[in-house]
């Protein structure tokens, strides 16, 4: 049965097509469909962050901050919104499915880059178009009602921090656990079956048919006890 893309979901009005097909209970092996879900719902969280970093960034300006914080709050938004979900969910969720090791050290370098970024933004060194603890705190000084309103982005930032962390370290220890290695994600790359890994269950299904060995019907037992 084809499967049809379903993702992101799309009103019937808009004339575009979702470009990804994502089905947790039909993809995913249950006993991981919790920890990429929990993976999905950080990336959710991560680009609300950055809407409330962008409405913060607002009232920074308005306060009397510089109008450049705004600018690029604009631009995280728009930027890492879709690049998170096709830079490191996308490789967290075709690694699972697949069992891909090219995909699984695709989503740990895109997503401890990831780590690194969301807690440079938490701390929010100045010009960076983030309101993180720096640049909150620096701020009371100037406008408390601002500053109040940049502390927001600030906690969500360092939870989101703090949940990519956690996110980066069960899938690590699931993935040296099942014997993974840099080795396995050159293999692939070389093989080329990192463009389009096949799931699971196309992997089981190569053991079917005739690839298996075939034994007669009724096997042929010695006769007596002339047993060996």
């Amino acid at each position: 049965m084809e499967k049809v893309n379903n993702f992101p979901p799309l009103p019937k009005f808009i004339p575009l097509k979702p470009c990804f097909y994502q089905n947790f209970a039909d993809e995913i092996p249950i006993d991981y469909q919790s920890l990429v879900k929990r993976i999905y719902h950080v990336w959710i969280f991560y680009c609300i962050t950055l809407v409330v970093n962008l409405i913060a960034c607002l009232a920074w300006w308005i306060g009397g901050g510089y109008g450049v914080n705004f600018g690029l709050a604009i631009l995280w938004l728009i930027l890492f919104s879709p690049c998170g979900y096709v830079c490191w969910f996308r490789p967290a969720y075709k690694a699972f499915r697949s069992d891909s090791s090219f995909n699984f050290m695709a989503f740990f370098f895109i997503f401890g880059a990831q780590f690194i970024l969301t807690l440079l933004q938490a701390i929010g060194f100045s010009n960076w178009g983030a309101c993180g603890w720096l640049a909150a705190i620096t701020f009371f000084s100037t406008s408390a009602a601002a500053a109040v309103f940049m502390l927001f982005p600030a906690i969500m930032f360092t939870m989101s921090a703090v949940a990519m962390l956690i996110s980066i370290i069960r899938v690590h220890k699931i993935y040296r656990g099942a014997g993974g290695s840099f080795q396995k994600a050159q293999d692939e790359w070389n093989s080329g079956t990192w463009r389009n890994p096949p799931t699971r269950e196309a992997q089981y299904s190569n053991f079917s048919g005739n690839s298996l060995p075939e034994y007669p019907t009724v096997p042929n037992y010695p006769p007596g006890n002339q047993w060996p």
